[in-house]
């Protein structure tokens, strides 16, 4: 077997480690093929060199980009051993995410399959290894057929350390695009270690691998198996991109392959424990099942803990990529049941090497029971982001009540209580939106104030799944809206009722402006909640039912709430004034023409039916002058409901003001200019037509935008 290809405290020299140990153990298992410890670590001493031979030389970097099964581990290591950093890239993303995952990244080789070769080759310009395709690199695949053998070890391994990078992952940035995390070997390790000590990991174990490549948690489930020896079993289908995956085949999966730990995200969670409350069915042989990835509450999780019953533990665990995956852990075993518990979330104490702080205004650790922001410290804290100083700066700051000097500012809200369980309150982000210059203490009331409301929410009996968020229905006007999952035909699930619900279980205090029933709740490529794609309620006086108007009217309590059915008087009235302001306008330029411009209109010696023509065109300037005009008042509000960057709306919003207002004026000077008056001409041109392109190229910038890529 393949001696180690780096310096002790390196993840692959942990691999090969159990390689020597135990070289005809499986490693790695997906459907009907699966890798031995031998086979994996031969292969990738075997691939490591391939990609020398390419270009990929100590220090630098990969980008790995397989689909599920078996090869994608080989890559990973492969990576490792030859001295490279790997980049995780899941295949199947959309374009905008490659390329700009390929730009920022810079790798020297991308290592594909050749059924990505077209797009990968065509969002960036690094050199392709496809290790089906490649002879050089197809050579390695040749040995999962063969027996175990001893593998030729590099004549020079290149030498790796702790400190040295180990991959990157991308994560959500304040910029909205995903920004690589600098992860070293050291990082991992230490996470490692933490995972082995409370998650009692031991070469018997099955590991489920769920997650998607592109994520943390992917690299966290292949380093907790293949570093402890165990046997790492990939689940077929994608449970965290694939909408349509199946959940009902889980239990299934995990009987056969006899999985004794697994993570899942909270939306698969929450999936599964609908499954086997409807099923009575359950997970025999899972001794460990984490979630994570966003809140999960309390009430959730000791609810999927009487379903999988005592003899297995249900960790509720967090943490950021930027801290190497997890922080912290709460276990729900030996929990009681409590009141309020569907309101608060538990994430517990910090893993063995991580340290936790809650942050008051002043940036230092606030005491008991008060809500600051969570900050990270410890041995998996990254070195920053790639490309990133300013972000780095702004996230990863001095501390000096941390050992190390140095901690992680989150962007999530959280208490320490008394008995040092950290709850977690919110990710202030996702609930106002992004953050810009500002702290989350500075966010904190309003951030409090949704979360209340999104626990009373949750404790309406019909509702499933909730979330309550501040928008922006209007320029500079912030205001709380609820979106509720409500279960089929339950009573008092609309709206309004729901409105009502919340109005007298928060005593009126910090009540949403309206509830929104949907269908489910938007998510992310990370399956966490997408704030961007939530809807914008109907206003209030279009969606209270009749009779609940009329008792706002006479003075009921919340009559105006929004809900259910509605009127259309407001649409009809605001359409009737705009209309009446656009002739309004309108005819005042129709009035001032000849005042303004004298003799632009002048139509004598114009044969008939064309001088009827010309003043149809006239009337039509005089209108789309009016119809500018309103639009300035009042059509930026339209535009920011698209969904669009401020910025650009504004832009566009200015853009088709001018294009509206700009045909009166134009026309009426151009027909008083003569045609050999060069200086009059270029400078009209100059002032009218260039404009006009600006603003057509503004227009085709704001159909085209898509949303930033990556989100966490």
């Amino acid at each position: 077997m393949s001696g180690d290809t780096g310096r002790a405290g390196t993840l692959h020299g942990l691999v090969e480690r159990q390689a020597r140990r135990a070289p005809a153990a499986v490693a790695v298992r997906c459907g009907e093929r699966e890798l031995t410890y031998g086979e994996l670590d031969g292969r990738a001493s075997r691939l490591a060199a391939v990609l020398a031979e390419h270009g990929l030389a100590p220090g630098g970097r990969a980008a790995v980009a397989l689909g599920r099964g078996t090869e994608v581990y080989v890559a990973l290591l492969a990576v490792l051993k030859a001295g490279a950093a790997y980049v995780p890239l899941e295949p199947s993303a959309p374009d905008a995410l490659l390329r700009h995952v390929l730009a920022d990244a810079a790798p020297d080789v991308v290592v594909t399959e050749e059924v990505h070769r077209v797009r990968l080759a065509d969002a960036g310009g690094a050199r392709l290894v496809c290790v089906d395709t490649a002879a050089e690199a197809k050579a390695p695949l040749a040995e999962a057929e063969a027996p175990v053998a001893e593998a030729e070890p590099p004549s020079a391994p290149p030498a790796v350390g702790p400190e040295d990078l180990a991959c990157v992952f991308y994560t959500s940035g304040s910029t909205g695009l995903p920004v690589g995390a600098l992860v070293e070997h050291r990082n991992l390790l230490a996470a490692y270690e933490g995972w082995r000590e409370v998650y009692g990991l031991t070469a018997e174990d099955r590991i489920l691998q769920t997650a998607s490549l592109e994520f943390d948690v992917f690299t966290a489930d292949w380093v907790r198996a293949l570093g402890t020896g165990a046997t790492l079993v990939v689940t077929p289908f994608n449970l965290t991109l694939d909408r349509t995956a199946d959940v009902g085949a889980l239990p299934a999966l995990v009987a056969a392959e006899r999985i004794t730990v697994l993570e899942l995200n909270v939306r698969t969670a929450r999936r599964l424990t609908g499954l086997l409350a409807a099923t009575g069915g359950g997970l025999p042989g899972v001794r460990l099942l984490t979630v994570g990835a966003e809140k999960w509450y309390l009430e959730e999780q000791l609810g999927l803990q009487r379903l999988l019953g005592e003899r297995t533990r249900v960790l509720n665990v967090y943490g950021l990529a930027e801290a190497t995956v997890d922080s912290t852990y709460f276990d729900a075993q030996g929990t009681a049941a409590a009141d309020g518990a569907e309101r608060v979330s538990l994430v517990g104490r910090p893993f063995p090497g991580a340290r936790v702080y809650v942050l008051g205004p002043d940036g230092t650790p606030a005491g008991h029971g008060l809500t600051g922001e969570i900050a990270i410290g410890g041995a998996g804290l990254t070195r920053g982001y790639l490309n990133r100083p300013a972000d780095t700066a702004r996230r990863f700051v001095r501390a000096d009540f941390d050992p190390d000097g140095r901690v992680l500012l989150t962007g999530d809200l959280g208490v320490l209580r008394a008995d040092g369980v950290l709850e977690f309150t919110a990710r202030a982000a996702t609930v106002v939106g992004p953050l810009g210059a500002e702290r989350p203490t500075t966010v904190l009331a309003r951030v409090r104030a949704a979360v209340r409301a999104e626990g009373a929410l949750r404790g309406h009996p019909a509702v499933r799944e909730a979330a309550v968020v501040e928008v922006e229905p209007r320029p500079g006007q912030r205001q709380l809206v609820g979106y509720a999952v409500t279960a089929p035909g339950a009573e008092g699930a609309d709206g309004w009722s729901l409105s009502q619900y919340l109005e007298a279980e928060l005593d009126g205090s910090s009540v949403p402006a309206a509830v929104v029933p949907v269908p489910e709740l938007p998510r992310t490529r990370a399956g966490k909640l997408d704030r961007t794609a939530l809807p914008l309620p109907a206003p209030p006086e279009h969606t209270a039912p009749r009779s609940a108007k009329a008792g706002g009217r006479s003075g009921g309590k919340g009559g105006g709430k929004a809900g259910g059915g509605g009127s259309w008087d407001g649409p009809v009235a605001n359409g009737c004034a705009a209309v009446l302001c656009v002739l309004v306008f309108g005819g005042g330029a129709w009035v001032t023409t000849d005042v303004l411009f004298p003799g632009s209109t002048d139509l004598t010696g114009v044969p008939s039916p064309y001088d009827a023509l010309f003043r149809l065109l006239y009337l039509c300037e005089n209108l789309a002058f009016g119809a500018g005009i309103v639009y300035l008042s009042i059509g930026f509000e339209a535009v920011l409901r698209l969904g669009r960057p401020r910025r650009l709306s504004a832009l566009t919003h200015l853009a088709i003001t001018w294009l509206l207002v700009n045909w009166w004026p134009q026309d009426n000077l151009y027909r008083l200019t003569r045609a050999d008056d060069w200086p009059r001409e270029t400078a009209m041109v100059f002032a009218f037509n260039v404009p006009l392109m600006l603003a057509a190229l503004v227009l085709v910038r704001f159909v085209l935008w898509r949303p930033p890529v990556g989100k966490e």
